[in-house]
């Protein structure tokens, strides 16, 4: 691509650093030797680069939270004496629409956010989704009848949709090269953390008045500060960049903005080669392809749609699993198999929360070992196992309830271990 490319913008050189495009194309070769890509040195301050990615994590925790706190206000919900409503006598279809209603919620926002990410922009996305979570939550907890309570679960769930897509975004433009990676693995280790909590919290608030209701406002403080925190933040540098290029204006403003943001994200450390570092920045969205408006139809061209049914795929069999339906039940399922107490339910579920967090620990330890493909496998059969196990117990083996508390235990180790 010629400097009269129209897709490049106008400029000549990169103000400040005085590098021609030529420049920077005779510079980028050298970044490759001996077969590996060696990037100059990313120097970044630790507590800087730390904010940046607890705030969108946040997003992820409050996901996990949902999934433990639901599994225990279902419980709490449908008792006569501590539901503290007079509508607490629920049929199967409303709990399930209690239960599923942040999941379709979920997938409206995943849908919403195809459409104004690149707008608002990967941060003002996680302050829109922080809102969503408060105002859900609020919804949701002061509920006085179920369909009220159904329309905040809705809420809550475009909140978990836009910030599942917004958080890894985030927290990849921003991270520093040297712990992008771990930091983006860690945000699947925060929606794990989230809902031990949230089992948590139901194990204690299990027992009192309107439990139910503590449950859920407890997502309000964590919404708020990731709301607060997001605010304080700024925006991705390389989004910033990134519009500069497409609409063809404003590069030299949208530069020195992208440069203050860069040093804000890395402190201190980073000196006088942040100027640098965007100038890269800018120069890969130059030559690539990432600075052109894309349309929807590519995505199922060439390349793109191997990698779309690989990826859908994957995530589409990691839902049919039923891995969201046996999290959310666990302290339902956990009472029918001999935890009469609703006290006792929830406790083992705080166990079961210890138990995916363990795993998610060894996944991350042996999966380079190992291989993606063969934890893949060996995974999914302990999966087909378990969830065999688990329906023949509901089925026709009602009289050993060991077999549930042993299937929903492997069901989550082979989950999280796997997929």
């Amino acid at each position: 691509m010629n400097s009269s490319d129209p897709e490049r913008p106008q400029l000549s050189f990169f103000p400040k650093t005085g590098k021609s495009f030529d420049e920077i194309d005779n510079a980028r070769e050298p970044l490759l030797q001996d077969g590996a890509i060696n990037h100059p040195r990313d120097n970044y301050s630790v507590l800087s680069a730390i904010l940046p990615f607890v705030f969108p994590a946040l997003g992820g925790l409050l996901y996990g939270y949902d999934i433990g706190a639901t599994s225990g206000a279902t419980i709490s919900l449908q008792s006569a004496k501590l539901s503290g409503i007079t509508w607490y006598n629920l049929s199967s279809v409303e709990v399930g629409l209690i239960v599923s209603g942040s999941l379709y919620g979920a997938l409206i926002g995943s849908i919403m956010a195809f459409s104004i990410a690149d707008f608002l922009g990967r941060r003002r996305e996680l302050i829109l989704s922080s809102l969503l979570y408060l105002v859900g939550a609020l919804v949701t907890a002061l509920a006085p009848n179920f369909p009220i309570m159904v329309i905040g679960r809705f809420g809550f769930g475009i909140a978990i949709g836009l910030a599942m897509h917004a958080a890894p975004m985030y927290i990849a433009e921003t991270a520093p090269t040297q712990i992008r990676g771990r930091l983006i693995s860690m945000k699947e280790l925060f929606i794990v953390l989230g809902m031990l909590l949230g089992y948590a919290v139901g194990s204690l608030e299990i027992g009192i008045v309107a439990g139910w209701r503590y449950m859920f406002a407890t997502s309000v403080p964590i919404s708020l500060i990731m709301g607060v925190g997001m605010w304080w933040l700024p925006p991705s540098p390389r989004w910033l960049l990134l519009c500069a290029v497409q609409k063809n204006e404003n590069i030299q403003g949208t530069r020195e903005t992208a440069i203050h943001c860069l040093c804000r994200l890395r402190g201190e450390a980073i000196g006088e080669s942040a100027a640098e570092q965007v100038d890269e920045i800018l120069a890969d969205l130059s030559y690539s392809d990432e600075g052109k408006e894309a349309s929807i139809w590519e995505v199922f061209q060439g390349k793109c749609l191997k990698a779309l049914m690989i990826g859908g795929g994957l995530v589409l069999f990691q839902q049919i699993t039923g891995q969201p339906s046996v999290l959310y039940y666990a302290a339902t399922i956990l009472k029918s198999a001999g935890f009469s107490a609703a006290s006792d339910a929830t406790k083992v579920s705080v166990l079961l929360g210890l138990l995916k967090l363990i795993m998610t620990g060894v996944a991350v330890l042996v999966v380079d070992k190992l291989g993606r493909r063969p934890l893949l496998l060996g995974g999914v059969s302990g999966i087909v196992i378990s969830l065999f196990l688990l329906a023949s117990y509901y089925t026709f083996l009602d009289n050993a309830p060991v077999l549930a508390v042993v299937a929903l235990l492997l069901y989550v180790g082979c989950y999280q271990g796997s997929v």
